[in-house]
Order: C-alpha cells, then sequence, then structure tokens
C-alpha cells in the first residue's frame, strides 16, 4: 500500500514541476494542462512510468499533427478552435476510457492483460482519428462520406479521404509500437489486435459522425469518447477469442 502511494506521490509531483516548466508552451489551454497534470498522476500511479509516457506521446504527437497546414485549415474553416491547444474537454474526452482501463489493473490484478490491451487500444485509436482527421484535412485530394461515399466538403462529419484513412493506419500502428515498446502490452498478437482495434475504432467514428453526431447534436468529445470505448470493446473481444481459441 506505500508503494502505490508513493507512486502517485511520485507521480503527482512530476506532473506539478512539468506542467510549471510547460504550461506557457501553446498546446493547451490553463485548464487542458491541469487536467493533463491530474491524468499524468494518475497514470503514473496506476501504470507507472511506462503508462505516463507512452499517453505523453500521445498528447505531444497529437497537438504536432494538429498544427501541421494550420493555416490552410484556419483559412477553410476547419482548422481545430484556440489555435489547436487543446482544453480540459479534449483532453478527458480522449483519455476517459483509457483512464478507467489504468484504473482497473489496480483493482482487478487477475485480468491485467485485458485491461492494458484495452487501455492501449484506447489511445491507438484516438491518435489513428487524430493523424486520420488533421492530415485528411488538409492533404486529402478528394473526401468522400463513409456512409454513401459521395463527395462532400473537407471538415464534413463522417468524411474520408484516402490521405487520411492512410493516415490513420499509420497513428495506429505508431500508438501500437510504443505500447509495445513500453511493455504495456508484450506479444505480437496484442500489437496487431491494437492496431487492427484502433484503426475499425475510427472508420466507426466516421460513421457515428456521418449517422448520428449532428441529428442527436453530440459533442466531439463524447463522440471521442464513444470512440476509443469502441476500440477498447474490440481488442477485448479479440483477445479472449483468441485467447479462447489458442487454448
Amino acid at each position: 500500500m506505500d508503494l502505490i502511494k508513493n507512486q502517485y506521490f511520485i507521480g503527482f509531483c512530476i506532473n506539478f514541476i512539468l506542467v510549471y516548466i510547460f504550461c506557457k508552451i501553446p498546446l493547451m489551454t490553463k485548464s487542458g494542462w491541469i487536467s493533463a497534470g491530474i491524468l499524468g498522476t494518475i497514470l503514473w500511479g496506476c501504470l507507472s512510468w511506462q503508462g505516463w509516457t507512452s499517453v505523453v506521446i500521445y498528447l505531444l504527437f497529437g497537438s504536432l499533427v494538429t498544427k501541421i497546414g494550420f493555416k490552410f485549415k484556419k483559412e477553410q474553416g476547419i482548422a481545430e478552435k484556440r489555435g489547436g491547444r487543446r482544453g480540459p474537454e479534449n483532453v478527458w474526452g480522449s483519455a476517459a476510457t483509457g483512464v478507467f482501463f489504468a484504473i482497473m489493473t489496480k483493482f482487478n490484478a487477475a485480468n491485467l492483460v485485458i485491461f492494458k490491451v484495452g487501455f492501449a487500444a484506447s489511445f491507438a485509436a484516438k491518435l489513428a482519428d487524430t493523424f486520420g482527421s488533421e492530415i485528411g484535412k488538409r492533404f486529402g485530394k478528394e473526401t468522400y462520406l463513409i456512409t454513401t461515399l459521395e463527395k462532400v466538403e473537407r471538415g464534413t462529419e463522417g468524411g474520408i479521404s484516402i490521405e487520411g484513412t492512410l493516415a490513420s493506419v499509420l497513428g495506429s500502428i505508431f500508438m501500437a509500437f510504443i505500447m509495445l515498446r513500453l511493455s504495456i502490452i508484450s506479444t505480437k498478437y496484442h500489437f496487431i489486435i491494437v492496431i487492427i482495434s484502433g484503426f475499425l475504432a475510427t472508420l466507426s467514428e466516421s460513421i457515428i459522425g456521418a449517422k448520428f453526431q449532428n441529428k442527436y447534436k453530440l459533442s466531439n468529445e463524447l463522440v471521442n469518447a464513444i470512440q476509443t470505448s469502441i476500440a477498447s470493446v474490440f481488442a477485448i473481444f479479440a483477445l479472449i477469442l483468441y485467447t479462447y481459441f489458442l487454448n
């Protein structure tokens, strides 16, 4: 118990110092940085430095890819608000599913592998979505509505492009690789499951955007939470099936 408490204390100190040092960098709003500090403390306490590092890499690359072609996207009226800076709603909309699985690792050690795969898949899906959206909006030559394949304007909810779709695959592969290197996941089968789940969830998010987001006035943050949850469910179901047939 003392070790667990120490991990949270260490996480709090490290995150407090880093937020204090880097909060002037325009990657997040002030409240976004505070949320990131809270998120980081929870992750360090639950998954030690490996879980914390994986999400820091996600936040860094997610923020950087948002800046690609930002002037062009702003001129088109499809750029992220606040100059691409992330607020608390962005932090928690993207990370809520992952935080849930991180916390669960402390309550049910028997299913540790399942929870870690769910954690990894949630962030693979979110980085895949960010890569696909931001790169697609800037470099996509033609955008099609995923449900009908009719041509639509850049930035349309549910719109996809070849360039953005390839970027989504790259984002999922990259995040799965980070999770593997940091030993959040540990086998090539976990790696493949996380990649596929992250990408499929991104396609699902586009379908939700096309069919339901405007109709039911769903916020982007809620859709993000749904998307990451879908990725985790996909990954866990695939892992259970794989384990069942292996045995």
